[in-house]
């Protein structure tokens, strides 16, 4: 059995509309349409009622469901593109990420983002707004890279009472395959070490945990043991595990596909300056995409991401101080 991560998305939904009678999905085209890239495919003929197109609103698909959890349920929105999460903006983070704050009462909603960029996607399609949504206080924001956690994370997603921030890779859809589905994974807030090393720590998340995993392994071919922190989760993030795994190598590169100007890698590398900086052999390295639009030919979408090959050469550098 093959199981796509896209599978493991539209399992757990399925999961999570037969377990808990407050659960429904809305979104654009997401009924008869099965969504931009099938994550609802079927899922209104089996839950009549509950799986419920939007309107072309984003702004309007938030505020319904803030209302929504609100009052008791417990939404799953679906945005065609992260990007495009940008027009609920002020709902997201001015409504719901204060509510519990401003009057005590919960608000239980999981939006999903196809994040990240592919071949031909462009500026409008292809962001990776998790550093974005993690600055602002009352939201969850997760990052699944495996099929696993694409399928355990979503359904404990459901479970919490705060707003969560589901951001998924398109690009993982329909590449990253497992043999089945788990029964249970780790929790939220909790990082994983994907690959053990020794000479230095690259921490990432998403689909760049594919690429430095990549990095990890022609590296080894010279006997450097690199190991990879998948962080699964941008806020909470687990910074346990990153110092330990910083205490182990003494070098750390951050490797992200958000662009370079603050967020995640800057916030982990912050972190471990200010609680590990008498773990460090090395200045701390950070990766990201160009700080330009993304661009659509294939060829220079692929040299403005991080890849296999730039973390390779960003890991010598380290390496080599």
């Amino acid at each position: 059995m093959n199981v796509t991560y896209l599978d493991a998305i539209r399992e757990a939904q399925a999961k999570a509309l037969a377990r808990d009678d407050r659960v429904f999905l809305y979104g654009q085209d997401i009924a008869a349409f099965g969504g931009a890239f099938k994550a609802t495919k079927r899922l209104a003929e089996e839950f009549p009622g509950r799986v419920l197109d939007s309107p072309i609103s984003e702004d309007a698909m938030v505020g319904l469901a803030i209302g929504a959890a609100i009052d008791g349920m417990r939404p799953i929105i679906e945005m065609q593109f992260a990007d495009f999460s940008s027009i609920a903006f002020n709902q997201i983070v001015n409504q719901a990420g204060t509510h519990f704050y401003r009057t005590g009462v919960p608000v239980p909603f999981v939006i999903r983002l196809p994040s990240g960029g592919n071949k031909g996607s462009g500026p409008f399609h292809s962001q990776s707004l998790e550093s974005l949504y993690a600055h602002f206080p009352g939201l969850v924001v997760l990052m699944p890279a495996t099929v696993e956690d694409a399928y355990t994370m979503l359904l404990d997603a459901v479970e919490l009472d705060d707003p969560v921030i589901f951001c998924e890779h398109k690009l993982l859809y329909y590449h990253l395959k497992a043999d089945k589905l788990p029964a249970e994974g780790l929790p939220i807030g909790k990082a994983r070490i994907a690959r053990a090393g020794t000479h230095a720590t690259v921490v990432t998340a998403g689909a760049m945990l594919h690429e430095a995993l990549k990095a990890a392994n022609q590296l080894a071919e010279e006997a450097w043991e690199i190991e990879v922190v998948d962080l699964r989760s941008a806020k909470p993030i687990d910074t346990d595990t990153i110092l330990a795994s910083v205490a182990r190598t003494g070098r750390i590169l951050c490797v992200a596909e958000s662009f370079p100007w603050g967020g995640l890698n800057a916030e982990v590398i912050a972190r471990v300056v200010g609680e590990g900086f008498h773990l460090l052999d090395a200045p701390p390295l950070r990766l990201n995409s160009r700080d330009t639009p993304i661009p659509y030919h294939p060829n220079l979408w692929a040299a403005h991401r991080p890849t296999a090959a730039s973390i390779t050469t960003a890991l010598r550098k380290l390496l080599g101080f």
